[in-house]
């Protein structure tokens, strides 16, 4: 598991200081004129590198499980304070993968177009609700890592 934590580590560093930035970025740039100069600027980069910290994530997320012999136990019945705490953990990055796919579709597609309004409110919702389950996920991790 040694190498597998500290990729895990930096990866996690990456993703949630990224989705920190940005969401500060987003509060400070008040003018739509301001945000539609720079986001087709840093999205796209700060999409790649987002996504391949998330790779990051999830391959050595899987590699501490399966290398620590938890993978047949979160699908059994068994239920204790670890295992309950990982499978919360493990539903909660299963939804913000699907809400990165969500967004990352959207600011794709819409580059350099104006997003309807829908498109907007996906975009902008799937977003927040990254940026805010980052931050339970960070909960969980430091709750796991008190118990072991």
């Amino acid at each position: 598991m040694g190498w597998a934590i500290h990729l895990h580590l930096v990866a996690a560093i990456a993703w949630i200081g990224g989705g920190f930035f940005m969401f500060l970025l987003g509060v400070s740039l008040r003018k739509k004129e301001d945000q539609d100069a720079v986001y087709p600027l840093i999205g796209p980069l700060y999409g790649y590198f987002e996504t391949g910290a998330l790779i990051i994530l999830l391959i050595t997320g899987y590699t501490m499980i399966s290398s620590n012999g938890l993978l047949d136990i979160l699908f059994s019945n068994l239920s204790n304070e670890v295992i309950d705490a990982l499978r919360i953990k493990l539903y909660i990055v299963a939804f913000i993968v699907v809400m990165t796919i969500i967004h990352m579709t959207i600011s794709m597609l819409t580059l350099h177009k104006v997003k309807t309004p829908f498109q907007r409110f996906l975009s902008k919702g799937s977003s927040m609700g990254i940026f805010i389950l980052n931050l339970i996920v960070l909960h969980y991790a430091m709750v796991l890592r008190d118990i072991l």
